[in-house]
Formats: structure tokens, C-alpha cells, sequence
């Protein structure tokens, strides 16, 4: 599918309650350090609640600390990401079969 948006916004979400929109380095160092800090603020089988219905509660938690979207602004038809930037889909309860939506608002 091409698109003719040369200036706007480009907004990416997941419907997903486990699962997380980022955008950061895309270095191995870094993406273990993240993973390792949710880990260590949200540790599986804490005795969360939520664990007695499906035992991934630590999942939920660690993606509303994610959050589920980023917006990020179209200009010259290209996104507009710092040099070191990437964007990632972060599953904090998988391997799942799983929907990223990609909305893009013309300005």
C-alpha cells in the first residue's frame, strides 16, 4: 500500500493488553537493560491479584508502564526519528499472534 502523506502524524498502537509500543536505541546492551528494569520493578509472581485468573498479571503491569502507543510526526514523507531511534513492539506475555495498527493524519 503506498501513501501520498508528506506532512502529518503517524500514530502506532496495539490493541493488546500485554504488549507495548516504544521508541529507543536499537542496541542489544540497551534492550537487555530495559527488559532487566521491568523485570526488577514488576517481578513475576508477586502475588498480584490479577494472577489468579490467568497468572500473567506482571505482564499487564509492565505494559502500562510501556504504554500501548507513540505518535510520531510525518515531515518530507519520511518519519521524523532521531538519528538513534527506533521503534519497537515490546510482548511482555508471548510468543502471540498480535495486531500493530499504523493510522497516519495528513496535516
Amino acid at each position: 500500500m503506498k501513501c501520498e502523506i508528506t506532512e502529518g502524524i503517524c500514530l502506532i498502537s496495539t490493541r493488546h493488553t500485554t504488549a507495548g509500543i516504544i521508541i529507543n536505541e536499537n542496541e542489544s546492551g540497551l534492550k537487555e537493560d530495559i527488559l532487566d528494569l521491568l523485570n526488577k520493578l514488576v517481578p513475576a509472581g508477586a502475588g498480584y491479584r490479577h494472577d489468579r485468573i490467568d497468572n500473567n498479571a506482571d505482564s499487564h503491569l509492565k505494559a502500562v508502564l510501556l504504554g500501548a502507543s507513540e505518535a510520531l510526526p510525518v515531515s518530507a514523507g519520511k518519519l521524523e526519528l532521531g538519528t538513534w531511534q527506533r521503534i519497537f513492539f515490546a510482548e511482555m506475555d508471548g510468543p502471540r499472534s498480535r495486531t500493530v495498527n499504523v493510522t497516519l493524519l495528513k496535516a
